[in-house]
């Protein structure tokens, strides 16, 4: 008997790109078994727009994207689970691909490696891969592919038997390779893209979940990182990344997106919910 697909998307204000996401995953050579929108709370018309595609929709209070994806995975019903984001969208063949090797016994979770920027016409969109040392389409180098730590789909089993995502704000996705004991497979083939923030109010809020995160040597590294992301690095930082990818956009990008990044840092070191 083939595997049944659960696709879980967590949502949280996204009233600009799920439409997208979902008409993207319902044109899928293919399908799923279900799909599951789990809303963390949007203010916005995310939810309206969610009921218009035949989809499952749950809702929860604002408590971040982990709990959401715990929340989809606990009623879904398929032998694999498909974690994706409101923002991406995917190439037809994508969940085929994807799951491929999980149906066929070869693997117990995957991450596919072809994941592109969707907006890179957009100034801010192309500012975000330079800032992240990716000056082409591509959301991920060569080297990031072999240690990701993400499962963009696995076993519902797997998943089941560790309790799913910890909950760790922006890095939750990740938390599965340690209780489980190995990495996700890189599946070439399934292709998806990805939106990057594309205005100073995107890029600022997104930063500042980033630097909400866990940095590798905890207090002392974030004590480290106030003076890395302080106004006058940034911009010489942004002036030289500037002149280098031929892109002015990227000083007042720089700008902001560190501002973001040290007022999520300053909030998580004062007991700041690192999900919000």
């Amino acid at each position: 008997m083939p595997a049944k697909l659960s696709v879980v998307i967590p949502t949280y204000n996204e009233h600009l790109n799920i439409a997208n996401c979902l008409e993207s995953l319902l044109k899928q050579s293919k399908k799923a078994e279900e799909i599951i929108v789990v809303d963390d709370g949007s203010t916005d018309t995310t939810t309206k727009i969610v009921t218009q595609y035949p989809v499952r929709l749950l809702k929860s209070e604002h408590k971040g994207p982990g709990v959401s994806r715990n929340l989809g995975a606990s009623k879904a019903n398929g032998d694999i689970l498909v974690f994706v984001d409101a923002d991406m969208t995917f190439d037809k063949n994508f969940l085929k691909y994807l799951t491929r090797p999980i149906a066929s016994g070869k693997s117990k979770g995957v991450f596919n490696a072809k994941e592109f920027v969707s907006n890179f016409e957009n100034p801010l969109a192309r500012c975000w891969n330079i800032n992240n040392g990716l000056a082409g389409k591509r959301r991920m180098n060569l080297r990031s592919q072999e240690d990701t730590e993400d499962f963009r789909a696995i076993l519902n089993s797997e998943f089941t038997k560790v309790g799913g995502f910890d909950n760790t704000g922006y890095t939750d996705s990740r938390t599965l390779v340690k209780k489980l004991g190995y990495r996700p497979q890189i599946e070439k083939r399934a292709v998806s893209y990805h939106a990057n923030p594309e205005t100073y109010t995107e890029v600022f809020h997104q930063a500042r979940w980033i630097g909400k995160r866990n940095t590798k040597f905890g207090l002392f590294g974030k004590l480290c990182n106030i003076l890395r992301y302080s106004l006058p690095i940034s911009l010489v930082t942004g002036f030289i990344k500037s002149v280098r990818h031929q892109c002015l956009e990227f000083i007042p990008f720089k700008v902001v997106y560190d501002f973001g990044y040290l007022i999520g840092m300053i909030s998580s070191i004062i007991g700041s919910d690192l999900n919000k």
